[in-house]
């Protein structure tokens, strides 16, 4: 397959100066000497974009991604290394550059449009198709410095995405503008991606990297860290984001063994013409309970660490509501994914745990221990506690500890979440909060099926066609 993007051993070095006057006495130094110091966004990457291929930059922010892209549209020009680009690009990098303020929006999408290589023709019978794309009715015709944010996203992005380019480059931008506009950017991406558009873009979404990638590129600090498909990247990226370096690096270790075995089998097959029996069927695993691993062993090695406390692995709110009497402290928390690994991030359809440590300060007779997810707006959307659960609890005193998971399916759409704590009872007939964490941490679903609603109802499909005639 052709490949439309190449990058080679490409570094981008930027000199910082401690004061703007060191500038001036740098480069009128009659001994050369040096006032700045080298700051590394990009460090020897190397990766290839195929004709047709929709490939995703991931990683945390200061990673070197969006530098990247500058490269490779011509914004930005690397200080070492090869880009070879072949293709029409339309690039969105930041929404509007290029635009100029007093034009109308008319007169900046023929400017853009000149600017990417189409006549005046070429883009009088475009120009149909991105106004009713972007609907902002006359506004188009006024000056863009008049324009709401909106707006401006919303021309923007239509011209971008409907100039018919053969790259497509996307920097965070598909998550601008109302639900709405997001939705008709999204099937307009999925059209493109038909037509055999290459696309490369860098999100933090991770849906949408499941969902539109084909191959994945993660970035550390300005070094590449792996590529690969989506699932396995994106598993290497939560561990970054935990800053789990030493699973990082075994995870590293893993994926690519198993990328020199796939190539050695393919290998294999093409110089022999003929099918593994195994090949495409999914290796058989042991079975084991949730939150266990293989063998019956418990899957949270990282949380019995008595060195580390769960919650320095996860994001937690700074300014998180607490509150309650003080009978009771909830001093360690933390989520953990079906391996076992704490993480914000869980994939939609997967067995999760949420575990509390609390400790006691006084005599209680029947704690009750709970979870709440809630949406970004405040609503509750789902959440239970001991007592709803059966789970029957004994008397503390003063010095005693409960150690609680809560393990469950993960059936909430793709998106971002909090979870609150609480440790709460009765006393004398009245409900009595001990301990209460309100917004805690955030809880990041990824998935590449959303259906409609808060949580998926996990249908069984069954179709069964029968023509005019009767036949089935």
């Amino acid at each position: 397959m052709e490949n439309v993007i190449e990058v080679k051993d490409v570094t981008k070095i930027y000199r910082l100066y401690d004061k703007p006057i060191d500038r001036l006495k740098e480069s009128v130094s009659p001994s050369k000497k040096s006032y700045h110091k080298d700051f590394y966004a990009l460090k020897g990457v190397s990766f290839s974009v195929e004709k047709g291929q929709s490939v995703g930059i991931i990683g945390t922010n200061g990673s070197g991604k969006s530098t990247m892209l500058k490269i490779i549209t011509g914004v930005l020009t690397q200080s070492q290394g090869e880009v070879r680009v072949s293709g029409t690009i339309s690039a969105l990098l930041e929404l509007g550059a290029g635009f100029n303020s007093d034009y109308t929006g008319i007169e900046n999408i023929y400017m853009n449009g000149t600017m990417m290589g189409f006549s005046k023709k070429e883009m009088d019978e475009k120009l149909p198709e991105i106004l009713e794309f972007a609907d902002i009715g006359d506004f188009v015709y006024q000056p863009v410095k008049s324009y709401s944010s909106g707006m401006f996203v919303r021309l923007a992005f239509a011209l971008a995405i409907n100039v018919d380019p053969e790259i497509l480059i996307v920097d965070e931008a598909l998550s601008v503008g109302d639900v709405f506009f997001q939705a008709k950017c999204y099937h307009r991406m999925d059209e493109l991606r038909a037509k055999g558009t290459t696309i490369l873009m860098v999100t933090h979404d991770m849906g949408s990297v499941m969902k539109y990638c084909d191959k994945v590129v993660l970035l550390n600090r300005g070094e590449k860290v792996a590529e690969g498909v989506p699932g396995e990247m994106v598993d290497l990226y939560k561990k970054i984001l935990a800053g789990q370096y030493d699973q990082l690096q075994d995870a590293l270790n893993e994926t690519i063994e198993k990328q020199r075995q796939k190539a050695e089998e393919n290998s294999s097959l093409v110089k022999t013409g003929g099918k593994d029996a195994g090949a495409g069927e999914p290796e058989a695993e042991g079975t084991h309970k949730a939150g266990e691993a293989p063998g019956g062993e418990p899957a949270c090695a990282e949380a019995e660490d008595p060195d580390t406390p769960m919650r320095a692995k996860m994001t937690v709110n700074p300014n998180v509501n607490e509150y309650g009497n003080g009978k009771a402290t909830i001093y360690d928390f933390g989520i953990l994914d079906e391996k076992g690994r704490l993480t914000n991030l869980v994939l939609k359809g997967e067995t999760f745990t949420i575990r509390e440590r609390i400790r006691f300060n006084d005599h209680i007779e029947a704690p009750i221990f709970t979870y709440t997810i809630r949406d970004k707006k405040g609503n509750d959307l789902t959440g239970t506690n001991t007592m709803f659960e059966g789970a029957e609890t004994k008397p503390v005193e003063k010095g005693d500890a409960y150690d609680v998971t809560f393990t469950q399916h993960m059936n909430l759409q793709g998106g971002e979440y909090l979870i609150s704590m609480s440790c709460t009872g009765f006393e004398q007939g009245e409900h009595t909060v001990y301990h209460r964490l309100y917004d805690l941490l955030n809880l990041t679903v990824i998935s590449n099926k959303n259906t409609v609603g808060v949580y998926d109802m996990e249908s069984e499909v069954r179709l069964r066609r029968q023509d005019a005639a009767g036949e089935v």
